[in-house]
């Protein structure tokens, strides 16, 4: 009996697996090679938009894009496509990082990473950073220094080049 027993402990350690946890990596979310942007455009903003007191338009930028380029144009008019387009269509464009962008909506004070004041037509050329292993949002900001009183046309065309 005892060598009974004995034989089917031997049997029942044979026969059981070890179970071994799986390996854990030691390579760095920066070291993992993933797609690359690089050599591609991607368009951010293509439209004719009314603005009445501050439009935004957010954008993403993915991971891995060692120097993303944003470059675009804008026209502002004076109330309607064809109106003016002097001073009197100013409006202000702004570049925002979610947490400049955050401030912004909160009515805190904050700065930009780009500010281009007061123009009614304006090229925009901005070299933004690096965006690692984590794709990075942005926000292309339009006000109205008149505020809703003067309404404005815009036409932007924005993309970035990778």
């Amino acid at each position: 009996m005892v060598a009974l027993l004995g034989a089917l402990w031997l049997l029942d350690l044979a026969c059981t697996k070890d179970e071994k946890p799986a390996p854990v990596s030691t390579v760095a979310p920066s070291e993992r090679v993933a797609p690359s942007p690089v050599g591609t455009t991607q368009t951010v903003l293509e439209k004719t938009f009314a603005l009445k007191a501050t439009e935004m338009f957010p954008f993403e930028i993915p991971a891995h894009a060692t120097m993303p380029h944003l470059n675009g144009l804008f026209v502002s008019y004076a109330g309607e496509p064809s109106g003016a387009s002097d001073d009197s269509a100013n409006v202000d464009f702004l570049v925002l990082n979610e947490e400049q962008q955050a401030d912004f909506s909160g009515n805190r004070p904050s700065e930009a990473m780009f500010t281009v004041e007061a123009s009614h037509n304006q090229a925009v050329n901005f070299d933004l950073p690096a965006s690692l292993n984590q794709p990075v949002k942005y926000y292309l900001v339009f006000r109205n220094p008149g505020g809703k009183k003067s309404s404005k046309i815009v036409k932007a065309t924005f993309r970035v080049d990778f």
